[in-house]
C-alpha cells in the first residue's frame, strides 16, 4: 500500500484543488491552521517554538507576538511582516540557496522547503500573515451542508461532506456493495460476530426499503453490540488481569468490565459514561454503579516488589492516570510536558502539573506489600456481595458467593498540596500548583467547575470544550473505517494528523453533542450513510488520488481485529459461549510461556488452563497477563494493554497465517463444524456450499464451488488410504468427538472448512 507520508501532500489534498502537473493550487486564501503551522512545525519549532532551552535567535514562530517583533539577532529585521514578504526574513531565509543562510540549516537534517512550500508562505504573508488559534482548540461549529454537484448520491448528511470533498478531489465513489458482503459487514461492525444463516436468509428475503435499517436496529439491540463496542474502551482504559510489574499477580478489575458493556448496551450517553469514570464516586449519593465506574482510572500497573519508593510509584500511578486522561478522552500528548514545557502544543510544565492535581487527592498509596501479601484489588476498593448484584448491580456476571473487590477511586477528606515536579522526578518538588485543566484548550472556571475531579469531568463534557465531542467522534469513525478523520487519533495537537475533512468532523461533533450524546444514534448515522455502504472495490484513480482511503471514496475494508478473529472462528463453528461479562478466562496457549517469564510465585506462576465452557468464550474474555499477553491475539496486533491505546497498529505477516493454519482453537472449529455437517442428510456439495455460506457470509461462485469440491474429493481420496492420518487430524480440542460416524469423510470435510477459515476473505471486513 502506498501512503501518504509528507503533512504538505497531505495538507494539499485536503484544502487545496490540485493544479495539472500536480501541485498545490495557493491561489485562493491560504490557512495558518491547515497550511503554514504544519510547515512551522515540522521545519522550524524544533528550534523557534514553544520549548525555551531549545529556543535559538530568541525568536517563537509559534505566536504572532513574537514572529511579528524586530529580531533580536539581526539589526532592523522582522522574522514577519504581514503584507510585505518581500520585508519578511522567514521568506528571504527558507527561499535561500546560500547553506550557511538558508533555514532550516543544512544540519539540523529537517529538509529544505520546497518551491511550492516557498510559495505557500509568501502567498500567506501577502494576505496579512494571519495566525490562528490551533483548529482542535476552537470549538467545532455545525456548518451548513454542502451541495454536491450529484445530490442524487447521499443519503444522510454524513454523505454531502464526503461528496462535496470527493468532487473536490476529482474522485468518484463506489456503488453500493451487494447485499451478502455488505450484511457481513455491518453484523461484524456492530456486533463482532458475523450473521448466523438464519439471519442472512431473512435479509436476503426482505426486498423493502427499509429491510437495511431493520437490521441495524436489530443489530444495535443485541448484547453483543455492548460487548463489540467495549473492546475498544478496553484499550483506552488499558483493561488487563494482573497488576504487571515483577511477580504479575492477578487482579480482578472486570467488574468494570461487565459496567462498560453494560453502558454501552444501554446506550448511556457519552456525557454521562465520562462523568462516571473520571468523578463517579464524587457525586451526591453515590451508588456502587457510579463507584464502579471510577476503575477505569484504577486499571493501571502496580508495583507489589519489596523495597521500593512508594511515594516514586504513587506519582507514577498519578503520570499514568494522566496521561489516560489525556489521550484517551482529550486526543492530546500531554505527557510530553512531564519533564519539561511541551516542546509542540501550548502545555506548560505547570499546566501538566495543575492537570495532574486533580488526580493527587485520592486514597491511592504507592506500596501495599510484596507478593506475600497480595491482594486482587488495592486501596481504595469497592466491595459488593450477592445481594448487591441482585438488586442493583445485576449487569455483572458474578459466578462466585462471597464479596468481591475491585480498584476504584477515593478522595481524601483533607487537600494534598501538588507540586511541579523538576525534571518529572519524584523527589524533586518546586512550586506548588492548583488543579486546573489547560487553558490553551478551554478556561477552567472555577465559578462553574470545582478544582476537583469532578470539575474536571465537567470541564470535560462542557458543551464548550473543543475537543471532547469531536476526539469521540473520531474514535468511532475510525472504528468502522479503519482510519479516524484524524489518522492521529491520539494527538490532535499541533504534530497530529489533519482532518481530511473538518468540516465532517465538526458537523457530527456538534451534531453528536446536540442529540444527548447519544452514541447509538451516531453509529446508526455512520452505517447507514451511503458513504459506509460502498463496495469496496478499488479503481485505478481511486488507488492513485485516495491510496489509504482517507476520503471515503470506497468502502471499509480491513481485516477483522485479533479478537474478532478468534470470536468469528467460534461462532461460525458452533462453539461459541454466548455469556456476557464475567470473569477473564484461559483457553488454549502454548506451553511454557508463563512460567518462562515469571519469578515463580503467586498464583499466576504458572498457566492453568480452562476446561468445557470457558475455551469457548469470546476473546474479549481472554486473560490476559500483563507480562505475557496471550499470543495469539498479540500476533494480529491486539494492545498489550500496559498503557493507553486509541489505536492499534495492523500488519500482515506469516505468523498470523501460521495462526489461522495451526491454532488448536481454529482446528477445533474445523472439526466441530465438520462433524455437525456430516450429521445432517445432505449430499457432499451441499455440505461444502453450507459450510461457505457460514464462514463467508455468501453463497460460493460456481467456480469457487468446483475448486472446493475438488479439493474436497482430494482429501477424501487421502483419507480413504490412510485412514490413521484421518484419526490423527481429527485428535484436537476437548469438545467431544462425535462417535459412530465416518472419520475419513469428517477429516475430509475439517480440511475443507479449515482451508475457508484460512481465506483472506474469511477475516476480514470488505
Amino acid at each position: 500500500m502506498t501512503l501518504i507520508t509528507g503533512c504538505v501532500i497531505t495538507i494539499a489534498a485536503c484544502f487545496h484543488s490540485k493544479t495539472d502537473n500536480g501541485r498545490p493550487d495557493t491561489s485562493g486564501d491560504v490557512s495558518y491552521n491547515f497550511d503554514i503551522r504544519p510547515l512551522l512545525s515540522d521545519k522550524c519549532f524544533k528550534c523557534h517554538g514553544p520549548d525555551a532551552s531549545h529556543r535559538e535567535a530568541h525568536l517563537r514562530l509559534d505566536i504572532a507576538d513574537s514572529a511579528y517583533a524586530p529580531l533580536k539577532n539581526t539589526k532592523g529585521a522582522y522574522a514577519i511582516v504581514p503584507g510585505k514578504p518581500e520585508q519578511s526574513e522567514l521568506l528571504r531565509r527558507i527561499s535561500s540557496p546560500d547553506p550557511s543562510y538558508q533555514m532550516p540549516p543544512t544540519d539540523s537534517h529537517l529538509g529544505a522547503l520546497t518551491p511550492q512550500e516557498q510559495r505557500l508562505f509568501e502567498k500567506w504573508i501577502s494576505q496579512g500573515a494571519r495566525y490562528e488559534k490551533h483548529w482542535a482548540f476552537i470549538p467545532p461549529v455545525k456548518a451548513p451542508l454542502p451541495t454536491p454537484k450529484d445530490a442524487r448520491w447521499p443519503l444522510n448528511e454524513i454523505d454531502f461532506f464526503v461528496a462535496h470533498k470527493l468532487e473536490q478531489l476529482d474522485i468518484k465513489p463506489n456503488e453500493e456493495a451487494d447485499k451478502e458482503r455488505l450484511f457481513k459487514r455491518l453484523s461484524l461492525d456492530l456486533t463482532g460476530l458475523p450473521p448466523t444463516l438464519a439471519q442472512m436468509d431473512a435479509y436476503m428475503a426482505d426486498n423493502g426499503k427499509d429491510a437495511y435499517e431493520k437490521q441495524v436496529d436489530a443489530l444495535l439491540a443485541t448484547p453483543q453490540y455492548g460487548e463489540k463496542m467495549a473492546v475498544h474502551w478496553l484499550d483506552v482504559a488499558r483493561y488487563a488481569d494482573s497488576y504487571g510489574y515483577q511477580d504479575d499477580n492477578i487482579r480482578t478489575q472486570w467488574p468494570w468490565r461487565d459496567w462498560v458493556i453494560h453502558a454501552f448496551n444501554t446506550n448511556m450517553p457519552y456525557d454521562k459514561f465520562l462523568v462516571g469514570q473520571i468523578a463517579g464516586d464524587m457525586l451526591p449519593n453515590a451508588t456502587k454503579e457510579q463507584i464502579l465506574a471510577t476503575a477505569f482510572f484504577r486499571n493501571h500497573k502496580y508495583t507489589e516488589e519489596g523495597g521500593v519508593v512508594p511515594e516514586e510509584y504513587r506519582i507514577e500511578y498519578l503520570v499514568d492516570k494522566t496521561r489516560t486522561y489525556g489521550k484517551g478522552i482529550l486526543g492530546l500528548t500531554v505527557e510530553c510536558a512531564q519533564c519539561h514545557d511541551h516542546k509542540y502544543d501550548p502545555f506548560s510544565q505547570k499546566d501538566y502539573y495543575s492537570l495532574l492535581a486533580f488526580f493527587n487527592n485520592t486514597k491511592e498509596i504507592g506500596y501495599e506489600g510484596d507478593v506475600s501479601v497480595s491482594k486482587p484489588a488495592k486501596m481504595p476498593i469497592l466491595s459488593f456481595n450477592d445481594s448487591d448484584v441482585h438488586n442493583t448491580l445485576s449487569f455483572i456476571n458474578k459466578r462466585d458467593t462471597g464479596a468481591m473487590t475491585v480498584s476504584v477511586m477515593g478522595e481524601r477528606d483533607t487537600f494534598r498540596t501538588t507540586y511541579l515536579l523538576s525534571r518529572g522526578r519524584y523527589d524533586a518538588p518546586t512550586d506548588s500548583v492548583r488543579p486546573a485543566a489547560p487553558k490553551a484548550i478551554m478556561s477552567f472556571d472555577t465559578t462553574i467547575f470545582p478544582r476537583n475531579r469532578l470539575g474536571l469531568a465537567k470541564w470535560t463534557v462542557s458543551r464548550t470544550n473543543p475537543l471532547t465531542a469531536r476526539v469521540f467522534v473520531n474514535q468511532l469513525w475510525q472504528e468502522f473505517f479503519g482510519r479516524g478523520i484524524v489518522k492521529s487519533a491520539g494527538d490532535f495537537g499541533m504534530q497530529g494528523d489533519l482532518p481530511t475533512n473538518p468540516q465532517l468532523l465538526d458537523w457530527l461533533a456538534v451534531d453528536f453533542m446536540e442529540h444527548g450524546w447519544d452514541i447509538k444514534r451516531l453509529v446508526k448515522q455512520i452505517v447507514t450513510s451511503k458513504t459506509y455502504r460502498q463496495s469496496t472495490r478499488v479503481t485505478p484513480d481511486q488507488k492513485e488520488k485516495d491510496p489509504e482511503n482517507a476520503y471515503q471514496s470506497r468502502g471499509p475494508r480491513s481485516r477483522l481485529p485479533a479478537e474478532f478473529v478468534r470470536d468469528l472462528v467460534l461462532s461460525t463453528s458452533g462453539l461459541l459461549v454466548p455469556t456476557i461479562g464475567g470473569p477473564s478466562v484461559k483457553p488454549y496457549q502454548p506451553s511454557g510461556l508463563w512460567e518462562s517469564a515469571t519469578s515463580g510465585r503467586g498464583v499466576l506462576a504458572t498457566y492453568k488452563q480452562d476446561h468445557h465452557d470457558s475455551l469457548y468464550r469470546r476473546g474479549m474474555y481472554t486473560f490476559i497477563k500483563l507480562t505475557v499477553p496471550p499470543p495469539g491475539m498479540g500476533i494480529f496486533d491486539a494492545s498489550n494493554r500496559d498503557q493507553c491505546e486509541v489505536r492499534r497498529g495492523r500488519t500482515n505477516t506469516p505468523l498470523q497465517a501460521l495462526v489461522m493454519l495451526n491454532d488448536p482453537t481454529v482446528l477445533e472449529a474445523a472439526r466441530v463444524l465438520a462433524q455437525r455437517l456430516q450429521a445432517e442428510q445432505t449430499s457432499s456439495d451441499e455440505k461444502i456450499t453450507k459450510a461457505f455460506r457460514i464462514i463467508l457470509c455468501r453463497k460460493p461462485t460456481a467456480t469457487e464451488q468446483k475448486r472446493l469440491t475438488d479439493y474436497y474429493n482430494d482429501e477424501l481420496a487421502t483419507f480413504k488410504n490412510s485412514p490413521a492420518a484421518a484419526k490423527k487430524t481429527l485428535a484436537v480440542g476437548e469438545y467431544p468427538q462425535q462417535k459412530n460416524i465416518d472419520a475419513v469423510i469428517k477429516a475430509a470435510l475439517m480440511r475443507l472448512i479449515d482451508t475457508l477459515y484460512n481465506l483472506e476473505e474469511t477475516i476480514t471486513k470488505t
